[in-house]
């Protein structure tokens, strides 16, 4: 080797040191990071599986309208089960938004740090059955490094070209926070506003152009039978940001939810034309329609068959919301939300039927805020038909200036026309209808429009063996949740379902034959199935034979065990009905049946009832609830409720032998 190639090779191996040091350096855990982890308190003053140290969120807005959002995030792990907290998650949007940067530490009670760079880093599909959608995630899973007593913290900074100047900052999950901060930063001139959800007013700090949110010492959040949702729970601070008049960025603020209208209206109504073929079509749909309901019931059913398949694109300027082409939809057969409802929108205006997209947040009845003005409050879009007087439905509400408005979700495949899924049932929803639109509150379907009817012929022998044929008919949202068990999975895995139903609370069953009927005209689904269960009744010596009239259960069981509760309880609307009819065996009579209970209360009532005449056992039962959320303080009432119904549904019937 000559002395030049020498002095190359010194200097490779210094640059290549120099480059190693600096990477291993820019990779050890910041200053703040070992400073929250050495003022964490010690995990036995904790409940939960995982403690959050810290959790900061830093906005700057440029005067160009780009927002650099900085966040900083440490959690102690405390329990086994607390190992998957150590994870770190930034969603971004592909064509308006790029994280600059993603970085993780696990700091182990005893031995050195462990760094998480960008070769730890996966990137996928928020969702991974759409196609073209933009919405992405990048992850670091540091779970099956971490153990009781590990701190973990990443930092992440992102890039936004985005039309809106709102952000959302929820202060927690559920596990207990230390320290939730947000701040945002703006060019001079432009104001900032705020809204706090779940807590006292959280006024910002501010200093200078800066604005800084901050909550401390958030208990853990118990979840609770029957319990509100996350969104009536935790503490969070909505954020407006405006500029100053005249200014040219994108970004742009909402006064009002008219003004959400106006602007959900320009980018969903050009959308919304019909071709010559589409105009054709519906005419074929309707041709056998007898009268307005079953023009738009066929329409609607006819959308419904098309393919759910995400195709977001330009969600930071405003794509997110803009539907796609109605033809584009038709032609192609397959859309998200918003294109099915739009599609449906122009269907139904060839037909001389006006209708409106509306948004909603699907999931959650009570995630929407009225006093917080904002399209970022939705994830998903159905529609309102406007309706005359002679159409007649339960999904149906009356608009100020529109007039009546039947709601519907084309996308949902398994709620028919005429009925909305329940989760939508009772929420703020904006109807999107230029100056004319605005939020209402969407309908909410009886308990009797969501019943569940059944009947049981059954036969007992002097050994205790039940032979059994059970019919059940269901309405409404119980029919969709029978219809999607149905659909879910194979024929097999339903039966086997059914089977571990009967099973349960009439152990050792067979089932020899089950039948379930998907009834898609008019909503219902019935179930039939014959099964014998050996040994049902209990027989002590030949001569007594005990067992239960409730022979399966009522498939919503609602168990408050809990002495105290710190949330309320929240009930969805429901009606069952049950008469059960056993043939008693030759030679036995009566002994003791269970006594009537018939309860009635503000939200709710239940009736049982049991008797025997000629040989004929007859069980009824029924139980009607309305929706509502019971505060706390009326707790004990709930629970008593429900403690007599299980205490009731297990009492015996004693059969002697004459």
């Amino acid at each position: 080797m000559n002395k030049q190639n020498g002095e190359r090779l010194i200097f490779s191996v210094l640059v290549w040191l120099l480059i190693s040091a600096s990477e291993v350096f820019a990779n050890d855990p910041p200053a703040w990071l070992h400073q929250v982890a050495a003022a964490a308190p010690p995990a036995s003053e904790q409940k939960a599986p995982a403690l959050v140290l810290h959790h900061e969120c830093r906005r700057e807005i440029r005067e160009d309208g780009r927002i650099i959002t900085t966040i900083f995030y440490a959690v102690k792990v405390l329990t086994l089960e607390g190992r998957k907290a150590a994870t770190a998650n930034v969603v971004y949007n592909t064509d308006t938004e790029k994280v600059r940067k993603l970085e993780a530490w696990m700091l182990p009670p005893t031995g050195k740090p462990v760094s998480y760079g960008k070769n730890k880093i996966l990137d996928v599909a928020l969702a991974d059955n759409d196609v073209y959608n933009e919405a992405r995630l990048q992850r670091i899973e540091a779970d099956d490094d971490s153990q009781p007593g590990c701190v973990f913290g990443y930092e992440a900074i992102t890039e936004e070209r985005s039309i809106f100047s709102q952000f959302l900052w929820h202060f927690q999950e559920d596990e207990p926070t230390l320290l939730s901060r947000a701040s945002v930063t703006v060019p001079e001139g432009w104001s900032v506003s705020s809204v706090t959800f779940n807590h006292e007013p959280v006024e910002p700090v501010v200093r200078g152009a800066t604005y800084t949110w901050e909550l401390r010492n958030l208990p853990l959040i118990e979840h609770e039978p029957a319990g509100p949702g996350l969104s009536r729970l935790v503490p969070a601070v909505a954020v407006n940001i405006s500029p100053p008049p005249n200014n040219s960025t994108i970004l742009r603020p909402f006064a009002g939810w008219k003004d959400v209208s106006v602007f959900s209206s320009g980018l969903s109504d050009p959308q919304a034309t019909y071709t010559d073929e589409m105009a054709g079509r519906a005419r074929e749909l309707t041709a056998g329609a007898k009268n307005e309901y079953e023009r738009i019931q066929q329409v609607a059913r006819y959308v419904q068959s098309i393919n759910y398949i995400s195709i977001q694109t330009g969600l930071g300027r405003g794509g997110g919301y803009r539907p796609h082409a109605a033809a584009d939809i038709f032609a192609k057969h397959y859309g998200d939300c918003k294109d099915k409802a739009n599609v449906m929108r122009a269907l139904l205006k060839s037909l001389g039927i006006e209708s409106y997209p509306v948004a909603i947040f699907s999931g959650d009845p009570n995630y929407v805020r009225e006093e917080w003005p904002s399209p970022l409050q939705f994830n998903h879009c159905i529609i309102a038909v406007r309706v005359s007087d002679d159409t007649r439905a339960a999904t149906i509400i009356q608009h100020q200036q529109l007039g009546r408005l039947l709601i519907f979700d084309p996308t949902d495949d398994a709620t028919v026309f005429g009925d909305l899924p329940h989760h939508e049932q009772g929420s703020l929803a904006l109807i999107i209808a230029g100056k004319a639109g605005g939020l209402m509150r969407m309908p909410v379907t009886s308990p009797a429009a969501r019943h569940l009817e059944r009947e049981i012929e059954a036969k007992l022998d002097s050994e205790g063996m039940l032979t059994a044929r059970l019919t059940e008919k269901s309405g409404g949202q119980a029919a969709v949740k029978e219809r999607r068990l149905l659909r879910q999975d194979t024929r097999s895995a339903y039966n086997r379902l059914i089977e571990r139903w009967i099973s349960s609370t009439a152990p050792g069953s067979k089932v020899q034959k089950l039948e379930p009927t998907d009834h898609t005209v008019d909503g219902h689904f019935t179930l039939d199935v014959e099964f014998e269960t050996p040994a049902y009744a209990q027989s002590h010596l030949g001569k007594m034979l005990v067992f239960k009239p409730s022979i399966v259960s009522r498939k919503s069981t609602l168990l408050l065990t809990s002495s105290a509760r710190k949330h309320p309880v929240v009930l969805n609307p429901e009606y069952f009905s049950e008469i059960v009819k056993i043939r008693l065996p030759a030679g036995f009579t009566v002994d003791d049946l269970p006594a009537p209970v018939e309860l009635n209360r503000s939200f709710g009532n239940y009736a049982l009832t049991c008797a025997a005449a000629d040989g004929v056992l007859i069980f009824k039962r029924s139980l009607l609830l309305e929706s509502a959320t019971i505060p706390v303080d009326q707790y004990p009432a709930v629970r008593d409720f429900f403690e007599r119904i299980r205490q009731a549904e297990v009492s015996p019937v004693v059969l002697v032998r004459e």
